[in-house]
């Protein structure tokens, strides 16, 4: 037998539900946004993410599944999306278009890791960036619209973390206080740390060792080391959070895991999936569309992993969507009437009424029961005397009742008894 490789995972049918509840939530809370999807591809050239992400980053030093192709070209499966995204907004020259482009998308990501609970080293992501505006009412609506969707999944036990790690000019000054800080204390911190310390000292505040965590602690705070600008900004995002009534705090070690980020970082957390609390982050990244070779462009955004987010509805005893039931079992009582059955099935579907009948030639009594356990509204029982009557039996099954009604009169029956009741 041929195993699932290690860190994926399959999505069976009588989970699919949960997805797809999902799924459509967060489409349609990007659409009241005024976000259409884009869709990338699963791979990408690996200057891409170099670029983008980052060289000093995990993802790109120790996750990414890169290969080469029959071509010779160095190929990556994504590991995330945005730089994708940012990638088709310069190659499609949507920057001609009217500014803001708001765009959202729904996509398979790809890291070699750990496997931990809502992580996988296969995992889905659905992501919202904004490109255009360097407003902070963008940043914002950004983090508004990450909100709404919890808000719509019932999630209320959340909390919204943001900072500021400022821009390429202040954060000059920012490193070389965190270097100080942390130059006689290099012995107690591990290897990564240790080479993040001069390449880029900012992630080390991104560190999840304790030895390390409890070294940064009293380190210096980024929104001390802003700029005008950066202050401005910062500013004014927590005056727009304020104003539409969202709660926050301000987490001076939320500095997010990659390169690309600029000025406001945020994360929704979460106690409810355990140690691993962040649910969704994000935050702006005005640099990133002009590294990986565009003209300057202000970007805001976030991610939310999908499996992660499941984890967390289950965790809080949340319901996750309705799963599959058909609105009619068709029960044929004797060989005659499965012609009959198929030919109903069939009247029904196109009038988008779901129709499951009987193909494993079950008994009749067998058939209840597993119209039952498809938890099928009806069950149209098609026996003898209703063929010699051209009639069917109708029972409902959440209350037991049976009628007779004409088959021609069978979709309108279903229709009216099925939906306009309820």
């Amino acid at each position: 037998m041929i195993n699932i490789p290690k860190g994926t995972k399959d999505v069976l049918p009588f989970d699919s539900y949960k997805w797809h509840y999902i799924e459509n939530t967060v489409r349609d809370v990007a659409r009241i946004f005024g976000a259409c999807e884009v869709r990338t591809p699963t791979f990408e050239h690996t200057e891409l993410f170099l670029r983008g992400v980052g060289d000093t980053t995990d993802i790109v030093n120790k996750e990414m599944y890169t290969f080469e192709d029959k071509g010779n070209r160095s190929i990556t499966l994504k590991p995330e999306g945005t730089a994708g995204v940012a990638r088709a907004f310069i190659e499609n020259s949507l920057f001609n278009a009217p500014q803001p482009t708001k765009m959202y998308y729904i996509t398979p990501v790809f890291r070699y890791e750990r496997p931990q609970a809502g992580r996988l080293r296969e995992h889905h992501q659905f992501g919202v960036e904004f490109f255009g505006s360097s407003s902070p009412q963008a940043d914002v609506e950004v983090i508004s619209l990450a909100k709404t969707i919890f808000d719509r999944l019932g999630v209320k036990e959340l909390s919204l973390n943001i900072n500021s790690i400022g821009c390429k000019s202040c954060r000059k000054d920012y490193n070389n206080a965190l270097k100080d800080y942390l130059r006689a204390k290099l012995d107690g911190m591990c290897n990564t740390c240790k080479e993040r310390f001069e390449k880029n000292p900012l992630r080390i505040l991104d560190c999840k060792e304790e030895g390390c965590k409890a070294i940064v602690k009293n380190a210096p705070n980024t929104v001390d080391y802003l700029c005008d600008g950066c202050k401005a900004h910062h500013e004014s995002v927590c005056k727009g959070l304020t104003s539409i009534g969202m709660d926050f705090e301000v987490n001076p070690r939320i500095v997010r895991g990659l390169d690309y980020y600029t000025r406001t970082v945020f994360e929704f957390i979460s106690t409810g999936i355990g140690a691993q609390g962040t649910v969704c982050g994000g935050g702006r990244y005005n640099d990133l569309v002009e590294q990986v070779g565009g003209k300057p462009t202000a970007a805001v955004g976030f991610g939310m992993g999908i499996e992660r987010l499941i984890l967390l509805l289950e965790s809080l005893g949340l319901k996750i969507g309705e799963p599959y039931s058909p609105d009619v079992y068709i029960a044929p009582m004797c060989e005659d009437a499965k012609e009959i059955a198929l030919k109903l099935a069939n009247e029904l579907r196109k009038n988008g009424i779901s129709a499951e009948f009987d193909v494993m030639d079950r008994s009749f009594k067998a058939q209840m029961k597993y119209a039952d356990k498809l938890m099928a509204y009806f069950v149209i029982i098609i026996g003898e005397d209703e063929l010699k009557a051209d009639k069917v039996a109708i029972k409902n099954m959440k209350t037991g009742e049976q009628e007779s009604v004409d088959k021609n009169r069978l979709v309108e029956y279903i229709q009216i008894k099925r939906y306009r009741q309820e």
